[in-house]
């Protein structure tokens, strides 16, 4: 029997997986979790074999949970609607066993597990041609710019952090704004965070 656990901040989708899941003959769900951090509360409590994740969850998103469980028995899949490359690439680095969209047909779930039981890893498609097409076209010092002004920090506090001039600091948000095309910087915070590039 395949013991799972499912992290779900969406109630009527958590009893719809769980009962899904339920109906496979070799498939019993031992918890379900509202959040990150119930769910790692559980897996350490029931030691499933299994866990299903959303991403975007609150107290603990589903991949600081699958960050938490990387050296655990258990093994993660992100079942999430975001199909961003930033995302999958971190979840990859969480060492996640599988990486579904819940747009996929509802047998592929099970089968996924099935598969992911075995020891083999499964990931959507669509993400693994989408990494190889959608990258973080910023540098390391762009980004770092680009993360204090989603802090909320001006031109003159990005200055005296990173020790440059303010005309440098200028000069960095022309060439993301240039990068990641778009027009201001609520228009490059939201992009980046859209493709899931923040950390």
């Amino acid at each position: 029997m395949i013991r799972i656990v499912i992290a779900e901040d969406q109630q009527m989708l958590l009893g719809a997986l769980g009962s899904l899941l339920d109906f496979e003959e070799d498939m019993a769900v031992v918890g379900k979790a509202k959040d990150g951090e119930e769910a790692l509360n559980i897996v350490n409590k029931y030691q499933p074999d299994i866990c299903i994740m959303d991403i975007e969850m609150p107290l603990k998103s589903g991949l600081e949970a699958a960050e938490e469980l990387k050296d655990h028995s258990c093994k993660v899949i992100v079942l999430t609607t975001f199909a961003r490359a930033g995302y999958f690439e971190r979840a990859r680095k969480a060492g996640v066993n599988g990486y579904l969209l819940k747009d996929s047909p509802s047998e592929d779930l099970a089968n996924s597990i099935r598969t992911i039981t075995s020891g083999r890893k499964v990931y959507a498609p669509e993400l693994v041609d989408m990494v190889y097409d959608d990258h973080n076209p910023l540098t390391e010092r762009e980004e770092e710019v680009l993360r204090l002004i989603a802090d909320g920090k001006n031109t003159g506090e990005i200055a005296n952090q990173l020790h440059i001039k303010n005309g440098t600091v200028r000069n960095y948000v022309s060439v993301i704004l240039e990068k990641l095309d778009v027009g201001n910087r609520i228009e490059a915070i939201s992009r980046f965070k859209e493709k899931g590039w923040f950390k």
